[in-house]
């Protein structure tokens, strides 16, 4: 039975307030209105993003919420005017919107689309409303996607199909994560035969590791405090590893990197959120040329600090979102080079959970030894071989 135009009743977990476990609740999905899309969420990862807002240090964190944004599903109904999918496409949800009419998407110099900023960043559709319900109380979006429901409601800015035959419990991950790491490196200009550094070897980290060997870096350095991210780094490009927690005392892992690289970094990368990792990852770039960007996000209220000597002298400090990479444009290409075997994304998934367990997989994700957990939302998946 068709449920285009209904209201549609599902699971999802609801953050109900700050450093609670989620709550599966039964909700209300209502139809998209004019410029929406309404998904069926097959997948969707679990990004320490999600963590962050849920343990109420984000600046723009808002309860009760609908978390999730790294989700792939199956288109189920648009609205009147959407006519950059259809429904039975498989898509994956955009948390960077991409309309390409905005002042934004027309300048050619970044990905960050203005149209639909705004309201995202309140929890609201861009009529300034929510599409879900529960006992009797509207429930907040989040960053344009809210993927930890069976059903959601986005808009057409912020979602794109995908080929159909890619995995959809894999490509999920691209709509965040890998997508950051990865766009990040391949983007940056002149990083082909230099020396890199990541700090921060999770998923993010592992990603910019991928990319800048896909770029012909000579030298790759990973850094993090845990022994045990040694094998998955060069698994995924670097050529060394460094455990800064261990260095010889009183030697800190700036002095140590400027010495073994002969000045210092051509780039830099920081994958933390740390605001002292970020100040290591500039200072410990080349004097005169050395690029650190900044990925990782920060506490709310957190700034970073510098000599501005380390500027005068050349050195660079910028940052990216979602790696630069404009979502309706340049993911469905992202998705083909997972799909031809040279972009590494299975290979992420280290952990599985139900609709259910999802408490469960953020649990996992913070003892350490999880790269990603995918939670199965709760369909058969028969239409995903369609």
């Amino acid at each position: 039975m068709s449920t285009e135009g209904k209201v549609i009743t599902c699971k999802a977990a609801i953050a109900w307030e700050a450093a609670k476990p989620l709550s599966i609740e039964t909700i209300e999905v209502s139809p998209p209105k004019e410029g929406e899309v309404r998904i069926k969420v097959l997948y969707t990862g679990l990004c320490h993003t999600d963590a962050y807002t849920l343990s109420g240090k984000d600046p723009e964190g808002a309860f009760p919420v609908v978390l999730g944004h790294e989700g792939g599903g199956i288109v189920e109904s648009v609205g009147a005017g959407v006519d950059n999918v259809k429904v039975g496409d498989h898509v994956v949800p955009l948390y960077t919107a991409e309309c390409k009419e905005c002042k934004f998407c027309k300048s050619g110099k970044t990905n960050l689309c203005g149209r639909v900023r705004a309201t995202q960043g309140k929890g609201v559709m861009p009529d300034g409303t929510s599409r879900f319900r529960c006992k009797g109380k509207d429930i907040l979006h989040f960053m344009g996607c809210s993927t930890f429901s069976q059903y959601t409601v986005v808009s057409k800015y912020s979602v794109v199909a995908v080929n159909k035959s890619a995995p959809l419990e894999k490509a999920c991950l691209l709509g965040c994560g890998i997508t950051t790491g990865y766009g990040a490196a391949v983007k940056t200009p002149g990083i082909e035969d230099s020396n890199v550094a990541v700090f921060g070897i999770g998923c993010v980290g592992l990603s910019i590791l991928q990319g800048a060997k896909a770029k012909g870096a000579k030298r790759i350095i990973a850094v993090d405090i845990n022994d045990k991210k040694e094998e998955w780094a060069k698994k995924f490009g670097a050529t060394e590893f460094i455990n800064s927690a261990k260095l010889p005392e009183g030697k800190s892992i700036v002095d140590h990197l400027v010495e073994i690289t002969d000045g210092g970094l051509d780039f830099t990368f920081d994958a933390t959120g740390n605001v002292h990792v970020m100040r290591n990852a500039l200072e410990a770039c080349h004097k005169g040329w050395g690029v650190c960007n900044v990925i990782g996000v920060a506490p709310a209220g957190a700034e970073i600090a510098t000599r501005p000597f380390q500027l005068v002298t050349g050195r660079v400090w910028k940052g990216s979102a979602f790696g630069g990479v404009k979502g309706r444009t340049e993911l469905p290409g992202i998705v083909d080079d997972y799909l031809a075997g040279t972009l590494m994304v299975d290979q992420f998934v280290t952990h599985h959970e139900s609709l259910e367990g999802i408490n469960k997989g953020f649990e996992d994700m913070h003892a350490g030894d999880c790269i990603r957990c995918v939670v199965d939302m709760g369909f058969d998946h028969v239409e995903e071989s369609a």
